[in-house]
């Protein structure tokens, strides 16, 4: 005997058209606060690697021994006498005292511009100068990477005080520092870029000695 097994009904609301469009309303909600939320959370994953990106490129020209302060966000602006141009510039202190700081610095190469940071102290002295990005010729111009060479760190404890201005230059232009082969252009703008730097701090070194904190004035850097 064949046993017959009971299809429930479709309840009537369902096909109705107001309940159709309610169901597809909150699929798209559901949908869009799922996407809404993917995207904070990958907003804030990819500004905590940015910023920790930054960190470790300000690591290496102000090493974290010379301050203990936070040096992305102790910051502050200064103009260039003559211009409206304003630089960015961080700035490391202990106890209050600036130690160092840290600005951009950018010159056109051979394939476009190249972008740096470099890091001073109170006195002018280069503690070290690293590359950001740049589109400089593969196996050539790429050298100012300090992951290709060391040749960036020729830099280091450089200054105008001990440095004549003659010899900010490369070798072939009866400079102090070596070209690469084939690849002349890109050494030439990097110690360009680092020597207009240093005398960006030099003339502007007022402007560069004092800085506001959120809670208290630091204080000015040692003689």
């Amino acid at each position: 005997m064949a046993i017959h097994t009971a299809t429930a009904a479709e309840p009537a609301y369902r096909k109705r058209l107001g309940y159709q469009a309610m169901l597809l309303g909150g699929i798209c909600f559901l949908v869009a606060m799922l996407i809404i939320f993917g995207n904070i959370s990958s907003k804030e994953a990819i500004e905590a690697a940015l910023k920790q990106d930054k960190l470790d490129m300000l690591s290496q020209v102000l090493p974290p021994s010379l301050y203990d302060n936070n040096v992305l966000t102790d910051v502050i602006e200064v103009t260039t006498a003559g211009s409206d141009k304003t630089v960015a510039v961080n700035v490391a202190t202990n106890q209050g005292v600036i130690t160092g700081f840290a600005f951009s610095i950018s010159k056109e190469g051979y394939s476009g511009p190249i972008n740096m940071i470099m890091g001073i102290d109170g006195q002018g002295q280069i503690i070290g100068v690293r590359v950001i990005s740049h589109t400089e010729t593969p196996g050539l111009g790429d050298k100012i990477e300090i992951s290709k060479a060391n040749w960036i760190t020729a830099f280091e404890g450089l200054s105008l005080a001990n440095t004549a201005n003659h010899q900010w230059a490369v070798k072939k232009d009866n400079g102090r520092f070596d070209q690469f082969a084939g690849a002349t252009i890109t050494p030439r703008a990097v110690v360009a870029a680092v020597y207009d730097g240093l005398q960006l701090f030099e003339q502007e070194r007022d402007q560069f000695r004092y800085t506001k904190s959120k809670e208290k004035n630091a204080k000015e850097i040692h003689p």
